[in-house]
């Protein structure tokens, strides 16, 4: 197993490079844009932890770089506990993220969760044909969206959440099943990572498709004059 560090701060570089080799991986370290697009050339990673505030740019640019090698898991990490900071994050095609200070315990969790979801992946054949939701368009075939006809930029999490969410067109989808099938995990948080996603989503898709959430449940997705079914109703505890 490898692991990339893209980190300009020694200090947390040393500090992530000890966790991982204890935890089995093989470690490659990279303090700017330039070394990280070069680390990624010459070979393939299990896993990439990438700074989002490089000294010599911004760190987005080798998550995107990364976007071309699927079978690496793309952690973005970023000392900005901000909402917008971690959406920029997941657009670019971060599969989750993490926000400095961060425990040893949540790390390895966080990688555990994104790299058993593709190992998962890679072992299942692939679905074919396209799903249509109103304008919105998934390709199975070629793990791509088009809205309106044009290409919709999505991370892998955020497409395989569209397709739980278009599988069940109309319905409600539970938040514990989307992470469940989506990151395979129930880590303490999960929800916030789940709520910024759909708050990604949400953006990109505008007014073409809806993603509803239907409270203390989960999500639905619907498209523009399709009937609304009623919330279920409350259990009462």
């Amino acid at each position: 197993m490898r692991a990339l560090v893209v980190e300009n701060d020694d200090r947390v570089a040393r500090a992530l490079t000890r966790t991982l080799r204890a935890a089995g991986y093989e470690v490659f370290r990279a303090a700017d844009i330039r070394t990280a697009g070069e680390r990624i050339a010459e070979r393939e990673f299990t896993v990439a932890l990438v700074d989002l505030m490089l000294d010599d740019g911004d760190g987005v640019e080798v998550i995107r770089v990364l976007r071309d090698h699927p079978g690496t898991a793309v952690i973005a990490v970023t000392a900005l506990g901000a909402e917008v900071e971690r959406v920029r994050g997941l657009r670019a095609g971060a599969d989750d993220y993490l926000v400095k200070p961060f425990g040893v315990g949540e790390l390895l969790a966080r990688i555990e969760a994104v790299t058993r979801r593709l190992r998962a992946v890679r072992a299942v054949p692939a679905a074919r044909g396209v799903i249509a939701v109103g304008q919105l368009e998934l390709d199975l075939d070629r793990s791509e969206a088009r809205l309106r006809q044009a290409p919709l930029t999505l991370s892998r999490k955020e497409f395989q959440i569209l397709l739980l969410l278009a599988h069940s067109m109309g319905n409600v989808v539970t938040r514990e099943h989307l992470l469940d099938q989506v990151w395979q995990s129930s880590y303490a948080g999960g929800s916030r990572t789940l709520h910024t996603h759909m708050a990604s989503l949400r953006t990109k898709l505008g007014e073409s498709v809806t993603i509803s959430t239907v409270r203390g449940v989960g999500y639905r997705l619907e498209a523009p004059g399709d009937p609304v079914p009623p919330e279920p109703a409350d259990p009462g505890f």
